[in-house]
């Protein structure tokens, strides 16, 4: 079959084995498969990835000498049924699932990250094998460039969830790619205003405010926590008042800022913007060394949260969102390629200006 294939650090479009579904799993087609940052990190940083992987105590492991197909999010035609399965769901089904394979052999399971695993292809193939248990159909015939858009709206509801918001908490975005994008729609799921969301890109400003923030920044002319500190002041509130000092009579609005940028320095400068007792959810995903200085962070009693991925029933709920219309996901796929043209929107999508994300249909 057709994929992308990471092949000798370079993307290339050949021909690798279809895969064969073990007991519990099921034969897919992949219908639509997203390009994520983290596909764009593993292709330039393949082994920093790796070395960090293992610093940090992960099992996570790329055999870079070996061929490995990209994709994590995706949409997919149930094909065949494996060994020992249900066949609840019929052949013809379109479906999204968790990007795990868990294949069982004896008492022992071995997982499989879909999309960096070099036993089984991600996404960038034709064909994926998925796990039965795992599978959530496509509800409400919800098309199927926004049912792909599932897992990296997952990520970004996962991180408004960790931030364990409050109806008087302000909310600030730094950064509007597909992980700020993300971020911002769950805000506005959940309901918290006024979203402020901050990015130098006019394109991603203006796809801020289609997902639903209301107000947007460039960081380059208007301080976005200036603006945070203008919506979160009430009337009346002076800092030097006594009263204000006891904790007495109006209160600035509780902060959360959600750093999507994941570049070295975002951290230093969030903890110098920042107002005091802010709660900092780090979603941006920084694959180089970084330092900020603590004694900020000390000084203003900020909280420092780092998250990663989601649940399963976040995963779930999201794909709910999506058929239910609390997330219009449309505006965002600025592009679909085959697999000839996967290595080209790798080089595309490092301008704001033209692409937020780029869908791979391999069949095409």
């Amino acid at each position: 079959m057709r994929a992308a294939i990471f092949r000798d650090g370079d993307l290339v479009a050949g021909t690798i084995d279809e895969p064969k579904p073990a007991d519990g799993q099921v034969l897919v087609k992949t219908l639509a498969c997203g390009i994520c940052g983290s596909d764009l990190h593993t292709f330039h940083h393949a082994e920093k990835m790796n070395d960090a992987a293992k610093r940090s105590g992960s099992d996570f492991a790329m055999d870079l000498k070996r061929d490995l197909v990209f994709g994590h999010e995706f949409c997919a035609e149930i094909l065949d049924h494996g060994p020992n399965t249900q066949k609840t769901l019929k052949a013809g089904t379109r479906v999204c699932s968790v990007p795990i394979a868990i294949e069982l052999k004896g008492e022992q399971a071995q997982m499989h990250p879909l999309g960096f695993s070099n036993t089984l292809p991600g996404g960038f193939a034709e064909q994926m094998v998925l796990n039965e248990m795992m599978l959530l159909e496509v509800p409400n015939g919800l098309a199927t460039d926004q049912a792909a858009l599932t897992e990296p709206m997952a990520v970004g509801w996962h991180a408004v969830e960790k931030a364990n918001l409050t109806p008087e908490d302000i909310p600030l975005v730094i950064g509007c790619g597909p992980v700020g994008l993300a971020v911002i729609a769950g805000l506005k799921i959940k309901g918290v205003h006024p979203i402020i969301a901050a990015d130098f890109s006019p394109a991603r400003r203006k796809l801020a405010e289609t997902m639903g923030a209301d107000i947007v920044l460039d960081p380059g002319k208007d301080s976005p926590y200036k603006r945070w500190t203008d919506e979160a002041t009430p009337e009346g509130f002076d800092p030097k008042n006594v009263m204000a000092l006891l904790g007495m009579g109006p209160k600035i609005r509780p902060g959360v800022i959600f750093e999507c940028v994941g570049v070295p320095g975002i951290i230093q400068q969030i903890l110098e913007g920042a107002p005091r007792a802010a709660r900092i959810v780090v979603v941006g995903v920084c694959m180089e060394q970084d330092k900020f200085e603590p004694f900020f962070a000390i000084n203003k009693e900020l909280n420092l949260q780092f998250v990663l991925g989601y649940t399963p029933e976040e995963f779930a709920l999201t794909l709910h969102h999506l058929a239910e219309g609390k997330i219009d996901g449309a505006p965002l796929v600025t592009g679909k390629v085959g697999v000839e043209g996967v290595k080209q929107a790798f080089t595309d999508l490092a301008n704001p200006e033209k692409h937020a994300k780029i869908l791979v249909e391999p069949w095409h």
